[in-house]
């Protein structure tokens, strides 16, 4: 099969039964710089775009600067130029595939050696909105405090050299730096990232590094810009070889870097933005007063499962989410862990029935057609997703035997090996310190839990020490088959 690489010229040769932008991609202008460009972003807020776009191309103005800030986002910069930033989104749910190209993405900027280029794109009047997708660590925030973590090496770098920011929040604080003595008008900094409170806490981290830097810049952006909290959700594993051979195969396309995602997808939003937005609600995208409510039920219902599923998983011999999903006792610990601990530390949710949406939750993970990988979300998962509803149940005096066993299956895995006592990336900030703490205190969980930073005064709670040193013994001695076994019969599910 002859290939059709793909870009703006061969749109109009594409097969048939890939879905393709009705607005000339050409015409999209910038009004949005997009930090973190990954395959997240790409199959979730340029979607929306995409479709907005495709049904109302005066939203053309609202096209996508995405920026990759680290040294592996060369190769995605790399792949897009070429193809004039378009890719090739293919959305699966079991037997069910659709491939469209998105179009939303006006140009691909490398900052892994400099923000030059990124903080002249911001500087563009026509920029309203820069968007965020780096992860919980992307933000240099003190693990155990969520505060900016001023001792951090790249906040380091950017208290020193401020008009040369290395971090996503030194970015933005020099980026409103600019608009401020410029006379210029603030920008909305829009969090997508799976942290609770993500606007509030990227709010704060800004306004810190302002403060240390220059006070009147804080002043001027705490009354000027806005930081929206949001909720996003939908299973992105990362793009493999097989992905593009796939789509190669399939519609004789040759995409350098397409994504894929699952058919589901969601996003809520505070609606506060201080020099407008495109109407994301016109393609599904819920606008909310507070976004709480929604925010809290994912991270307690779909994240701390995906966690929970992942440490278990990858320790019983799994390598994908959907796999370890199949498995009979992870499931059911899976539907218990949510009816029994996590999911009764949420208020209601407006519009929501949670039971619905927990079956849902089942079903998307097992989604055969999504090869997400238990290693991909051990690595981007923080540990926060457990500890929060265990720190809720305690304070409840409500039990945590589930939260425990997850807790324990993290704890053996950042030890570094696995059963067999073969070498398990630990992919974490911390990953030496947690190596050696794992080793040091083997089935004692108190060593790893003396790591103030992480886990503050759980480590003194023995209502917490017990039933992880419990469910840490068991990994140990018995495997983690054994070990999920032992809790389906002695819990119940």
């Amino acid at each position: 099969m002859s290939l059709l690489p793909l870009s703006r010229a061969t749109l109009r040769d594409l097969p048939p039964q890939v879905g393709r932008p009705n607005y000339d991609p050409a015409s999209v202008t910038p009004g949005i710089v997009h930090l973190g460009l990954g395959g997240f972003h790409r199959a979730h807020m340029a979607r929306y775009t995409h479709t907005l776009m495709n049904q109302d191309r005066t939203s053309c103005e609202w096209g996508i600067i995405g920026v990759g800030l680290m040294p592996a986002d060369r190769r995605m910069a790399d792949a897009l130029e070429p193809q004039d930033g378009l890719y090739t989104l293919i959305e699966r749910q079991d037997q069910n595939e659709n491939a469209t190209i998105i179009g939303s993405i006006c140009r691909v900027l490398y900052a892994g050696e400099t923000s030059r280029q990124t903080l002249e794109a911001i500087g563009d009047p026509a920029i309203r909105i820069v968007s965020l997708t780096v992860t919980e660590n992307g933000y240099c925030l003190d693990p155990a405090t969520k505060q900016l973590d001023l001792a951090h090496p790249v906040i380091v770098h950017d208290l020193a050299f401020a008009q040369r920011p290395r971090s996503a929040i030194g970015i933005l604080v020099e980026s409103y730096r600019r608009r401020m003595q410029q006379g210029m008008p603030a920008f909305t900094a829009l969090s997508c990232d799976n942290i609770q409170h993500n606007g509030a806490v990227l709010a704060r981290a800004v306004l810190t590094l302002a403060e240390q830097q220059e006070p009147s810049l804080a002043d001027w952006i705490a009354r000027n810009a806005s930081f929206p909290s949001t909720m996003v959700d939908r299973i992105t594993p990362v793009t493999t070889t097989t992905d593009i051979a796939d789509l190669a195969a399939t519609y004789g396309i040759a995409d350098g870097w397409p994504v894929v995602s699952e058919q589901f997808t969601q996003w809520v939003i505070e609606d506060a933005f201080v020099a407008g937005r495109p109407a994301w609600e016109h393609v599904g995208a819920q606008f909310v007063d507070d976004v709480q409510p929604y925010e809290m039920m994912k991270l307690r219902l779909l994240n701390a499962s995906h966690l929970a599923i992942a440490g278990l998983g990858r320790l019983a011999g799994y390598m994908h989410i959907n796999e370890a999903v199949r498995s009979p006792n992870l499931r059911r610990y899976m539907q218990a862990l949510m009816d029994r601990e996590t999911g009764p530390t949420l208020a209601p949710v407006p519009g929501v029935n949670l039971a619905a949406y927990k079956a849902e939750l089942v079903a998307r993970f097992g989604n055969s057609r999504i090869k997400d990988t238990v290693d991909r979300v051990n690595a981007d998962a923080p540990i926060n997703l457990l500890l929060d509803p265990i720190r809720d149940r305690l304070a409840a005096g409500a039990s945590i035997d589930l939260l425990a066993l997850a807790l324990a299956a993290w704890f053996r895995r950042v030890r570094g090996e696995d059963e067999a006592g073969h070498h398990l990336a630990v992919v974490h900030p911390l990953a030496d310190q947690l190596r050696e703490k794992a080793r040091q205190g083997g089935t004692d969980p108190k060593a790893l839990l003396s790591i103030k930073t992480l886990f503050g005064d759980l480590g003194e709670q023995q209502a917490l020490i017990d039933p992880v040193a419990k469910w840490l013994g068991a990994l140990y001695a018995s495997g983690a088959r054994a070990t999920l076994a032992q809790a389906c019969d002695e819990l119940a599910f």
